[in-house]
C-alpha cells in the first residue's frame, strides 16, 4: 500500500519578553479586491494604537509593528517568545522612506541604489547603519538595521496608509516553520495576537535574500550573503563579489536567522547528504520529505515510509520546491511521525537557501 499524502530610546517598561498576554480572540480578516480597503483599514488601526498584527508578504507572514513604536515592537518579542538579540527587518513601503531608517555611506550609495532598482520592491534585505531614530529593541543594540521593501500589494498598502515603517519578522513561534498561509499564523499564533490579514498562499515560499555591503577601492564591492533567499547569489554576483558570512555568533547574530538551529519542526527533522547515511530505529515511524517523490527514487525506496511529501511533485523545479518548503515540513510536522526524513536538493540557485533552511531544521 502506497504512503499516503498529507495535503538609542529607552527599552520600554512591558511584561518580559517570554510572557505572552492573550489577547481574547484572534480575528481574521480577508483581503480580496472588493474588501482590501477593509484589511488596510483593521490592520492600520490596531498599528497605529500600538499592536501588532499578521500581514501577509510576497516571502512568508510576518507579524508587523510600527518600527518606530518601542512598546509595539516589544509585542513582537513576547508573542513569538524571540530573545531580543536577534534583529528585526524593517520593512519600507517607498523607496524614499530608506533615509527614514538608515543612512547611505556615500561610498556604497551607488551600490545600494544598484540593488534597490534591480530588487526592490522584493524579497532582498540591505544591512546598512541604522538611522537614530530607529529604536535600538529592532536592531537589538546592533548600529545596523535590515531594511527591505516588500512586493506584497497588501503589506505595501498598509505601510503607505500607516505612513511608517514596519518591524516584523515571520508571524510563528520563535525557531519554529514559517507561515506562508493565514491559517498556519493561526495554529502558531492565535490568542496572541488581535488580527490576521489573509491574503492567501504567499508567492515565493523562502524568508528574504540579506546582504551587507563592503566597498573596495578600484573594484566591485563585496556583498557580504548573511541569509541566502529567493535571490540567488547568480543574480547579485552582477553588482558585487557575493562571499557567504560563515562566521555566525549566537548570542549576537548580525541579522535574522543567522542561527544554527531555525526554521525547525517540533519532530526531529534528518537532514540525508546520501541515502545510505540513513540509520533507521526500529518501531519509529518515519515521514519522507522528497524532493520530487518519484516511486522509483532512491530515497522513496530507502524505506517503508509512514508518509511522503514532495517539494516539486515529479519535476524537481527547485522554485517549486522554495514554494512548498514550509508547507510540506508543516504537513509532516502534524502528522504524528517520530521524525522526519529530509532528501537534499542540488545546491544551485534557489536550492542554496533550500538546503540553508533544511541545515538549520535538522537535529544533525
Amino acid at each position: 500500500m502506497p504512503p499516503k499524502k498529507l495535503e538609542n530610546q529607552a527599552w520600554p517598561t512591558t511584561p518580559p519578553l517570554w510572557q505572552s498576554p492573550r489577547v481574547p480572540d484572534t480575528r481574521i480578516v480577508h483581503a480580496a479586491d472588493d474588501e482590501m480597503k477593509e484589511a488596510v483599514a483593521a490592520a492600520c488601526d490596531l498599528l497605529r494604537a500600538g499592536e501588532i498584527v499578521a500581514l501577509p508578504t510576497e516571502t512568508v507572514y510576518g507579524l508587523a509593528a510600527d518600527a518606530f513604536n518601542p512598546e509595539a515592537v516589544a509585542k513582537i518579542f513576547a508573542a513569538k517568545e524571540r530573545p531580543s538579540f536577534d534583529p528585526l527587518i524593517v520593512h519600507i513601503a517607498r523607496r524614499g522612506d530608506l533615509q527614514r531608517v538608515a543612512i547611505v555611506p556615500t561610498e556604497i550609495e551607488e551600490t545600494v541604489n544598484q540593488l534597490a532598482s534591480a530588487f526592490w520592491p522584493g524579497p532582498l534585505t540591505i544591512i546598512l547603519p541604522k538611522h537614530p531614530d530607529v529604536p535600538d529593541l529592532v536592531t537589538s543594540g546592533l548600529p545596523t538595521v535590515a531594511v527591505r521593501q516588500s512586493a506584497h500589494p497588501i503589506f505595501r498598502a498598509i505601510g503607505k496608509e500607516l505612513n511608517s515603517p514596519l518591524a516584523a519578522p515571520s508571524a510563528n513561534r520563535f525557531g519554529r516553520i514559517s507561515p506562508t498561509s493565514a491559517s498556519a499564523v493561526l495554529k502558531e499564533l492565535d490568542g496572541r495576537i488581535p488580527l490576521i490579514v489573509d491574503a492567501g498562499a504567499c508567492s515565493q515560499g523562502l524568508e528574504s535574500t540579506i546582504v551587507s555591503i563592503e566597498p573596495r577601492d578600484g573594484k566591485k564591492p563585496i556583498l557580504h550573503l548573511h541569509r541566502a533567499g529567493p535571490i540567488t547569489k547568480e543574480e547579485l554576483q552582477k553588482y558585487g563579489k557575493v562571499e557567504k558570512v560563515r562566521a555566525i555568533s549566537e548570542s549576537h547574530p548580525q541579522a535574522t536567522g543567522q542561527l544554527a538551529s531555525h526554521y525547525a519542526p517540533l519532530t526531529p527533522l534528518i537532514l540525508l547528504e546520501k541515502p545510505s547515511d540513513f540509520q533507521p530505529e526500529p518501531g519509529k515511524r518515519y515521514g519522507l520529505l522528497s524532493y520530487k517523490g518519484e516511486d522509483d527514487g532512491p530515497y522513496v525506496t530507502l524505506h517503508d515510509w509512514e508518509c511522503i511529501e514532495s517539494l516539486s511533485p515529479g519535476s524537481g523545479k527547485l522554485a517549486e520546491a522554495a514554494l512548498r518548503l514550509f508547507f510540506t515540513m508543516r504537513l509532516l510536522d502534524e502528522a504524528g511521525l517520530d521524525a522526519i526524513v529530509a532528501e537534499p536538493v542540488s545546491e544551485t540557485g534557489l536550492g542554496v537557501a533550500i538546503m540553508d533552511r533544511l541545515r538549520r531544521a535538522s537535529t544533525r
